[in-house]
């Protein structure tokens, strides 16, 4: 084999090439005449190597992450691999089940970066060392090109539309989401701010920004935070009533009274999209100060992109619904066991105090009255010790009508006030309730505490109920 032929004859079209994609087609297509191997390029797209040309495999990976495979280790390292056994290798993406050996060589900028590999496989018998020569001088002609062109080709908006909608699901929360949306409106549409309007009981609101907003975004929030709701509820209305609308980015032409606030604000170029539903959802604003012409496509994409954004913004709400009620009682409302095991496991030693409640002659009201009066009692009962316990209190039930409440206190006399509380409440509801109390001690474990707190509860019982009792240390 001529290498000095196959260095030549694959090379000569380079200058000729008019993008990356296509130096890239042409090498491999050159290459494959000498070199009985699959062949592949993969250039750095985004966060990920993506193949741009490819032969010789029934197989092609489209997408690798940067450190995944020899082709990841190679691009990451800058350093080219010849491994003559794959089996060996533990790095090795299975293409085809011939191949034997693979030779990786990096692209290189200028400055010596990676900006992608030239990956050879090989099924039969190959001269790899001079192979890899050769592969790394074609490497080095390819990836002059490749710069001289502009780098490797830029991320379609396509696929930043996939990128960001995969982001979409990976977010645990729903301020993540917004973010990651907002996030996601900028990059897609290319204009410098993106802000949301979302609707909630008390009316229109801004969702707050991600990070530190830039200098327009900081004017358009002072701008519509002072003109008020009103705006607001408007361009929510609008959206919804309307659908997406977009500007020319050209002069002479007043913006409606809704988008005063947002002209004052500097905004010369607006994409306006609605969210969700109109009773619940919003209006995502992606804005730039400069007199731009968003094309269609790009307005569909930002569409789809909320869409998918709202989509997945209820699925997290409906998640986090069946998680309150998988962790609260559903007669009561009130969180229970399960909740409360994980609580007292964090009971602080002397801080912490359990408070069991126990309802005074309940058996008596189901046995006379019936089990849906009984229910009634202890719905009005759980309001009651809600109301009568301070904020950041907690109360729990954890059986028939048996409650607990964990409050932090900075004295066991702190606790037993806030018990009488509770007993006073009960009362007022035309109840009566009995009331042991315990505070962890240092290497008791939180059962243990809670044993000695019923142990004074059932000391009251035993002393008449209706009241309270701190028990031993």
């Amino acid at each position: 084999m001529d290498h000095e032929r196959v260095v030549r004859d694959v090379t000569v079209r380079l200058p000729m090439a008019s993008t990356a994609v296509e130096a890239c087609q042409w090498t491999v297509t050159a290459l494959a005449r000498y070199a009985p191997a699959t062949i592949s390029v993969l250039l750095q797209v985004h966060d990920r190597l993506r193949c741009v040309a490819a032969t010789g495999s029934w197989q092609v990976f489209s997408t690798v992450p940067p450190k995944s495979g020899i082709v990841g280790r190679v691009y990451a390292s800058g350093e080219g691999a010849t491994v003559p056994d794959v089996t060996a290798d533990p790095d090795y993406l299975p293409l085809r089940p011939d191949v034997t050996a693979e030779i990786c060589v990096p692209l290189l900028d200028p400055a010596g970066r990676p900006i992608g590999v030239l990956d050879l496989q090989w099924s039969g018998p190959a001269e790899l060392g001079r192979w890899r020569q050769t592969a790394e001088r074609l490497a080095g002609r390819l990836g002059a090109r490749i710069v001289a062109l502009g780098g490797p080709p830029a991320e379609s908006r396509s696929e930043k539309l996939l990128r960001h909608a995969t982001a979409f699901t990976a977010a645990p929360t729903g301020p993540d989401l917004m973010a990651a949306a907002l996030t996601a409106a900028r990059d897609v549409s290319t204009l410098s701010c993106a802000v949301l309007v979302l609707t909630g009981r008390s009316g229109p609101r801004l969702v707050d920004p991600t990070g530190a907003p830039g200098e327009l975004e900081s004017r358009i929030r002072a701008e519509l935070t002072e003109a008020g709701a009103g705006p607001l509820s408007r361009m929510v209305a609008r959206a919804h009533r309307h659908g997406t609308a977009y500007t020319l980015g050209e002069t002479g032409h007043p913006p409606t009274d809704e988008y005063a606030p947002l002209a004052r604000a500097g905004v010369r170029t607006l994409v306006s999209v609605p969210v969700g539903q109109p009773d619940a959802g919003g209006v995502l604003l992606v804005a730039d100060e400069r007199l731009l012409r968003p094309d269609p496509t790009t307005v569909n994409l930002i569409e789809l992109l909320a869409g998918q954004a709202w989509g997945a913004l209820d699925r997290l709400r409906t998640l986090a619904r069946l998680r309150e009620q998988a962790s609260s009682d559903p007669l009561t409302g009130l969180r229970h066991t399960g909740p409360f095991g994980q609580r007292i496991r964090a009971a602080t030693p002397g801080r912490t105090a359990l408070l069991a409640i126990d309802v005074d002659g309940f058996k008596t009201v189901n046995d006379t009255y019936g089990h849906q009066a009984g229910d009634r009692l202890l719905v009005g009962l759980a309001r009651a010790l809600e109301g009568a316990l301070r904020q950041g209190d907690e109360l729990y039930r954890v059986g028939g009508d048996e409650f607990v409440a964990v409050i932090e206190v900075s004295r066991p006399e702190e606790a037993v006030r806030i018990a009488e509380r509770l007993t006073e409440a009960a009362r007022r509801t035309g109840r009566t309730i009995s009331v042991g109390v315990a505070l962890p001690q240092p290497g008791e474990s939180a059962e243990l505490t809670l044993r000695r707190a019923d142990q004074a509860l059932y000391a009251v019982k035993r002393h008449g109920r209706d009241g309270v009792r701190l028990a031993a240390a």
